[in-house]
């Protein structure tokens, strides 16, 4: 698996955190940007960067990571591309469920709510990673809809 991940400059932190955390358990992981702290940056350049990335990707399962202050951004910059299913998240249940019934290949993380106190951050990215698509028909049958939107 590839994993592709990007932040504006309130997720720069956790991003340099998570590309490190992959990196040191054996993840292919590429940093889509930005590459230094800029408070003037904006996150739909780094949506769209990893959301080509997964596109473009001949591996088998490609993956994103985008960091934002809140996720919401990210996601929804990254959803506006066929293919992507971008999935804001705060928990490992929520890791689990949208990658067991969504398929979702774009994690979201807010960098405002997760902090490197608790961990929390590695459950969610370790479950997400681990949980496999149920494919269930139903399950595939929509993902199907929401590409022909």
């Amino acid at each position: 698996m590839k994993i592709f991940i990007g932040s504006d400059h309130q997720g720069f932190y956790l991003k340099e955190k998570v590309f490190a955390y992959l990196a040191k358990h054996n993840c292919d992981v590429e940093d889509v940007g930005d590459k230094v702290l800029d408070p003037n940056d904006d996150f739909p350049e780094f949506a769209q960067a990893a959301a080509l990335k997964i596109i473009g990707s001949d591996n088998k399962d490609p993956r994103g990571i985008l960091i934002c202050g809140g996720g919401q951004g990210m996601a929804i910059a990254a959803n506006r591309f066929r293919g992507i299913r971008a999935s804001v998240i705060w928990d490992a249940f929520e890791a689990k469920m949208t990658r067991n019934d969504n398929d979702s290949n774009m994690l979201c993380l807010p960098a405002r709510i997760l902090n490197d106190e608790d961990g929390v951050w590695q459950g969610i990215i370790e479950t997400w990673l681990n949980t496999p698509f149920a494919t269930a028909t139903r399950f595939k049958r929509r993902n199907a809809q929401i590409d022909e939107l």
